[in-house]
């Protein structure tokens, strides 16, 4: 019995569909904000809910956790459904020279940001914590979208602008839990604007250069470069002048408008993959 419902629960996400692209991301969020809730109350004398980036430990306990947590339950998923090698191994399309403007731009970010870093205002603990945050979430959110659903909707059967946009537009969404931790709804609606352009070079990062640890990386290197620069979550968004370096702010702006426009630039469509024999085993 046991051999037959791994089948069964293999065979129901093999079957791909737009919306199991969508169920995946909302179940990892719940699962996401769950952990974080607990981890809060394990933590509780640990975390700042003032200033959550206040200290190494805040960091460690109130952000870095709960995403560990959930990149762990997504990579442990992935293993499950024998996605491992279609995920992490070569992309099934190539990209085009101008997709490399994405990257690109994404780079030139993080060097602006950390260029303009008052790294006097920062411990070295904070620094080392914000960078192991950094891979957490470069990890698990790419993980999350340019790896588990951009395959889903490729599995699907749908063009790569689709699975772009769509992608891209459930990395963005995915923003909106903060309006839980009490962030405000004009803050968090740029921010979506931003991360959907963000998601979109992280596509065309992931196609130009054949793998998902381009985006992981990159990612992984945004997150606390922006942290550092501005002083706080999502700061260069609310607020792109506190902190930030006036290139950081045009190049930022200008990812934004590349990314939008990237959108009627994609063409293609990926060559799906017969399911392996780890699936099938499985």
């Amino acid at each position: 019995m046991g051999e037959a419902i791994k089948t069964t629960r293999a065979g129901f996400w093999d079957r791909a569909t737009t919306w199991k692209a969508v169920l995946l991301v909302v179940a990892y969020l719940a699962f996401y904000l769950g952990v974080g809730r607990i981890c809060r109350q394990v933590f509780a004398d640990q975390v700042d809910a003032d200033n959550v980036v206040g200290s190494a430990a805040s960091i460690l306990f109130g952000i870095a956790l709960p995403i560990a947590i959930g990149g762990a339950a997504l990579l442990a998923f992935t293993a499950k459904v024998g996605w491992l090698r279609d995920i992490f191994g070569s992309q099934p399309i190539g990209g085009r020279n101008w997709m490399w403007i994405g990257p690109i731009l994404v780079a030139a970010a993080i060097v602006a940001h950390l260029s303009g870093t008052n790294w006097s205002a920062w411990s070295g603990g904070q620094v080392a914590a914000l960078a192991l945050l950094g891979v957490c979430i470069g990890f698990t959110e790419e993980l999350a979208t340019r790896g588990l659903a951009v395959k889903i909707l490729r599995d699907a059967g749908h063009t790569e602008v689709f699975v772009a946009l769509v992608s891209s537009l459930l990395f963005a969404l995915m923003h909106t839990v903060n309006l839980i931790s009490g962030m405000s709804l004009t803050v968090v609606g740029a921010t979506v604007v931003y991360t959907f352009a963000f998601g979109m070079c992280m596509y065309l990062a992931m196609r130009v250069t054949g793998t998902i640890w381009t985006a992981m990386i990159l990612h992984g290197l945004t997150d606390p470069a922006t942290i550092l620069s501005t002083g706080g979550l999502d700061e260069a968004v609310a607020s792109p002048d506190s902190g930030a370096t006036a290139i950081a702010t045009a190049v930022t702006t200008l990812l934004i408008l590349f990314g939008f426009i990237a959108v009627f630039l994609i063409r293609g469509k990926a060559a799906t993959r017969a399911p392996s024999a780890e699936t099938v085993g499985s």
